[in-house]
């Protein structure tokens, strides 16, 4: 999966399933000073995201995730297993 497909499968899910405004996801919006996102959304993003990643990922790696860019670069290593 390239990044931008993996961009914009995150993108879909936090319109689609959080609610947020399309506009206002973009990749340098902070989850959560700008989309109002909290550590369980930050876990239920990466079971959202099991549909098109394979294995196990660690919901631990978020703990430094901040903005959409930093959880598609973080998640798209795990598209490659």
């Amino acid at each position: 999966m390239t990044h931008d497909e993996l961009y914009s499968k995150v993108k879909d899910i936090l319109v689609k399933d959080f609610e947020i405004d399309e506009a206002d996801v973009v990749p340098e919006a902070h989850l959560i000073n700008d989309l109002d996102l909290d550590s369980i959304d930050f876990i239920d993003l990466v079971v959202k995201t099991k549909e098109f990643i394979p294995g196990r990922i660690d919901p631990e790696i978020f703990k430094t995730v901040r903005t959409v860019e930093d959880a598609v670069k973080t998640l798209l290593p795990y598209t490659e297993q």
